[in-house]
């Protein structure tokens, strides 16, 4: 016993290498390959983007004008959100100063594997005939491929720095696997409305990257300390990411919302809580320097909190300034989190947040989810009037005799299934990739680029200015030291 226990010590604890000349070809390759035969067995185009189907649809339908066609409904807000998830969530991820090929690239590689795998996936629970055994897809289809893979991007900022891409490859297959399933559960069984993810997408996808780094706690990461901040530079592209985020939420939330009102509320409800957290944002910010200065990682998350808690009750009749306050309140939560509850978890918790999407995604998403509950729970045919809570609420076939008030307890049931979905899903993934054969980094050698790219020289070595605070508790003591190095030399 104590020689098994001996070994299996050795073969956790062996040295990390980061050469993944075999493993990510032979993962690219295998996964590839294996996503041409599925699509060749399961994927047909649908009968709005098939040549055939689509002249008997107009046909039967009298439809004279392809301009009907879903395709132009919904191929704009696609675009917004394919922006989104390769843009977007790409440059967010470029803060790290010697890091922004990890950032962009990485989310480039997983997104586009991740968009393949959600077809299938989401075409199996949700679009799957039954007579014929095969998936048909169409934009909209594509929409939420996107949105499945945006719970996979969301759980690689937790991960930021500290894992190869092959561990990526896995989070991914794993997170869009799990994603289908709580979605199947939230929507389908539990018949909640959730446009714009608050629940399925950040509730899940912020916890499931929690749950993974929690269980991969590196104890000896402060090794890796003085690449685990930003540079002037690094900010700037950051926020490039942020602001197209920003710009596109409004399309996100309303990607899939029925055509008519509950699109257009959704874009005008998503947009006014998002300039509200910016200002909250701001305020916070400010007061939280002795001299007013603005921390630039606040800026670039918490004013994007106002959209992630809108996810829900955007499509509700919430109110403009019920959106408002939403925004208000969000923005002053997630940049509180960043000052204080990202230091506490990593401290007190071991958990090691890169990019702090407990404060954007994970309690904003929760937050969200409940606050669509509520406003569920009190729609009235006052305001909604009979046939606009049956469009609202698709209160239809079996559910036909669901009241505003039921609908916002499986809403609020449906925020907890979320939270057990990652937290559950995550710390088994997590096992996983505990395993030494991924090719993942030591802690000495994370945040750094040259682990997995070519890296051309820099011109001038600029030593870093800005170092996050939500991971760096001495900020200005490091500064300091790095500025006497400099000197120094």
């Amino acid at each position: 016993m104590g020689n098994f226990l001996e070994c299996m010590g050795s073969f956790f604890c062996r040295q990390k290498n980061t050469n993944i000349r075999i493993t990510l070809p032979f993962v690219c390759f295998l996964w590839q390959i294996a996503m041409i035969v599925l699509f060749g067995i399961f994927i047909r185009y649908d009968e709005e983007s098939d040549v055939r189907q689509w002249l008997e649809l107009k046909e039967r339908n009298n439809i004279t004008s392809d301009i009907e066609n879903d395709f132009y409904f919904r191929y704009p807000s696609f675009q917004d959100v394919h922006v989104m998830i390769f843009v977007g969530f790409g440059f967010l991820m470029t803060f790290l100063k010697r890091y922004s090929f990890g950032g962009v690239g990485f989310n480039f590689l997983i997104a586009a594997f991740g968009v393949q795998w959600a077809l299938l996936m989401q075409g199996w629970f949700h679009a799957l005939d039954p007579v014929t055994a095969k998936i048909s897809i169409g934009v909209e289809s594509l929409i939420n491929a996107d949105f499945c893979v945006a719970s996979s991007l969301i759980a690689y900022g937790a991960l930021l720095g500290k894992v190869s891409p092959v561990q990526m490859m896995i989070v991914t297959l794993f997170g869009v696997t799990l994603f289908a399933v709580e979605e199947y559960i939230i929507l389908n069984l539990l018949h909640c409305r959730d446009a714009g993810g608050s629940m399925t997408i950040h509730t899940f996808g912020g916890y499931y990257g929690l749950a993974i780094s929690w269980v991969l706690y590196r104890p000896n990461l402060h090794q890796s300390k003085r690449l685990n901040g930003s540079a002037y530079h690094s900010d700037v592209f950051a926020m490039i990411g942020t602001l197209f985020l920003w710009m596109y939420w409004p399309s996100f939330n309303s990607a899939i919302t029925d055509h008519g009102s509950g699109q257009h509320r959704t874009a005008i409800n998503t947009y006014i809580a998002l300039t509200s957290s910016v200002l909250t944002t701001v305020a916070i910010s400010s007061m939280s320097d002795k001299r007013g200065k603005l921390d630039m990682v606040h800026i670039q998350n918490a004013t994007l909190a106002g959209g992630v808690a809108m996810g829900t009750s955007a499509e509700f009749m919430i109110t403009p300034y019920g959106s408002l306050i939403v925004g208000f309140c969000v923005g002053i939560i997630s940049t509180v989190g960043y000052l204080f509850v990202t230091p506490f978890l990593e401290k007190y918790l071991k958990l090691q947040d890169t990019c702090g999407i407990h404060n954007l995604h994970a309690v904003p998403g929760m937050l969200g989810g409940f606050i669509g509950a509520i406003v569920a729970a009190f729609a009235s045919e006052e305001v909604y009037s009979r046939q606009g809570l049956i469009e609202t609420f698709d209160f239809e076939g079996e559910f036909a005799d669901r009241t505003p008030g039921t609908q916002g307890g499986f809403q609020a049931a449906g925020t907890c299934v979320a939270i057990a979905f990652g937290l559950v899903g995550g710390a088994a993934v997590g096992l996983i990739l505990r395993l030494p054969i991924w090719g993942d980094p030591a802690d000495d050698n994370c945040y750094d680029d040259e682990a997995y790219w070519e890296v051309p020289e820099d011109e001038d070595s600029i030593p870093p200015v800005l170092e996050y605070n939500n991971h760096m508790i001495h900020k200005h003591q490091d500064i300091s030291e790095s500025n006497f190095s400099v000197e120094q030399s």
